[in-house]
């Protein structure tokens, strides 16, 4: 999509280049992540408002090093090099890099020497996060310092003739609590931006962009009730109504009453064209006997495949399009910023690997958007809170939550202890701060006493955690007396099980899900 504003973003492989692009979004200021070597004429013919270089874990000074076209600094577009973006800069246009001595890594207090734009209305001191090997030590022709640490002598370079900026902190993550005002002040005070990314002109842009490209063409959707393809199928329905065909897979693995509900608000309420394939039997009849949880991912894929491609060529004759809820995290991964663009985007939470014989045109209208903007064109389509505020759920559904073999005995008790588990977090204040809480079985049993008998039955952990993006999560500490109110409830009303357990560790070194 071309936009009149953005900001252009080139990678160099740090770790938090996407959060770089996120907080530009939440200014309202749209930005795309290239790669490293983007020549200065493509940029120059898609003429962003400015131009950012990314941390990365390279030396500048190394001939393998990953380098800038050496023309980006004659485009006369504002420019802001950040840690080793700064570095390359300097060393680009004739300054001097040198490897420090020691490792800066963690809070520093840098101290404002000049006024700069970059730091519009901010105190003299603040605090930045810091984390490099290498340091500019002499500057280039026209450069001058404006910011100092006691590490580092040149925290911040300017050229205000040629709107160049440099900074060897890192001003995206929230450990540099004025950051955000930082970047705020490059795309507004130094590159002129006015703001104009919001939800409701992406839904009114999109929505034509579609109508143009489908005319009257039909499209295909694999609707599994998460957050990215319940959007998807709202944006598209709302695009070419009719033409959109929802095919939603219940595997058996779904969690209490999911199905229906997913009917319910697809199907009854926005009335769109769902096509609802119950295929619990041959999903669970090929995890008959299967405990390792390899295995039974690779069987739940494969046998998702079978059964949306059958489905798909009862329906192939009038569709020409297969849409998927691709979002820019999983554009972003599918080129390396330092190696070269890999083969495929990543596909674990779209419709991937379907038989030759299916010769659909992809349709990706959610490319350009982060997760968070995703679920404000949810609200912006009008789709309730429990849609959009829903939680990651993984692709092969309650199986990655069953340690052991899966029957349906064991499928109904998790999905029992589950529903309490998330009614009970549903009622806190700030459940919303939860990112993610669920319920595990586990394959052991334990010894318990219930009225005068003694039992020998099922353990449940409880699983909730707290995070940014997903990539690292802590273990939420939720209230005693909401874990005492779901202990007894499991313990009481779901059959089978008579110890509950709750899960405190972190990720790393753990992972979210436990399979």
């Amino acid at each position: 999509m071309n936009h009149p504003e953005w900001i252009a973003i080139l990678d160099y492989g740090s770790q938090v280049t996407q959060l770089i692009a996120r907080r530009l979004r939440e200014q309202h200021v749209y930005c795309e992540i290239l790669r490293y070597d983007t020549p200065a004429e493509e940029l120059r013919e898609r003429a962003p408002k400015g131009i950012i270089l990314s941390g990365g874990p390279c030396s500048v000074p190394d001939s393998d090093s990953p380098k800038c076209d050496p023309a980006l600094f004659d485009l006369a577009i504002p420019m802001l090099g950040i840690c080793y973006g700064m570095q390359l800069t300097a060393h680009a246009l004739g300054g001097e890099v040198q490897r420090g001595e020691k490792h800066e890594y963690g809070k520093a207090t840098m101290r404002i020497t000049k006024p700069s734009p970059l730091y519009e209305g901010m105190q003299d001191e603040v605090q930045v996060w810091m984390s490099h090997g290498d340091k500019v030590v002499s500057l280039p022709e026209g450069f001058e310092t404006v910011a100092e640490s006691d590490n580092c002598p040149h925290a911040t370079m300017q050229h205000l003739e040629r709107a160049l900026f440099g900074v060897q902190f890192h001003p995206e993550v929230v450990h540099t609590p004025q950051g955000a005002q930082m970047l705020k002040n490059f795309a507004y005070g130094i590159c002129g931006c006015s703001g104009d990314w919001e939800m409701a002109k992406f839904v009114e842009h999109t929505v034509a962009k579609v109508k143009e490209t489908v005319g009257e063409d039909h499209v295909l959707l694999g609707l599994s009730g998460g957050v990215d393809s319940s959007v998807v199928a709202a944006l598209l329905h709302k695009a070419i109504g009719h033409q959109l065909h929802c095919v939603y897979v219940d595997n058996g693995l779904m969690r209490y009453k999911e199905t229906e509900e997913i009917e319910a608000l697809f199907g009854d309420a926005f009335g769109m064209d769902l096509h609802v394939v119950h295929a619990g039997d041959p999903f669970l009849s090929k995890l008959e006997g299967v405990s390792d949880p390899e295995k039974k991912r690779k069987i739940i894929g494969n046998t998702f495949i079978d059964v949306f491609s059958e489905k798909a060529r009862e329906l192939s004759g009038d569709v020409t399009y297969l849409a998927q809820g691709t979002l820019y995290p999983d554009v972003i991964e599918s080129v390396s910023p330092i190696g070269g663009p890999s083969a495929t985007i990543k596909s674990h939470h779209n419709v991937g690997g379907l038989p030759e014989d299916l010769h659909f045109k992809l349709i990706e209208p959610l490319r350009e958007l982060f997760k968070d903007e995703v679920r404000l064109v949810g609200r912006e389509l009008g789709l309730p809170d429990y849609v959009v505020d829903r939680q990651p759920f993984p692709g092969p559904g309650l199986a990655v939550r069953i340690i052991g073999e899966i029957t349906p005995e064991r499928i109904e008790t998790l999905q029992q202890a589950d529903l309490r588990v998330r009614e009970e977090i549903l009622i806190m204040e700030n459940h919303l701060d939860v990112w993610q809480y669920f319920a595990v079985l586990l394959p052991v049993q334990s010894v318990g006493v219930m009225g005068d008998d003694r039992t020998y039955e099922n353990v449940i952990a409880v699983r909730a955690v707290e995070s940014r993006d997903g990539m690292t999560a802590d273990w939420f500490k939720l209230p005693y007396d909401v874990m005492d109110r779901i202990s007894n409830r499991i313990i009481n009303e779901v059959r089978g099980v008579n110890r509950v357990c709750y899960d405190i560790s972190s990720k790393p070194p753990s992972t979210i899900e436990w399979e």
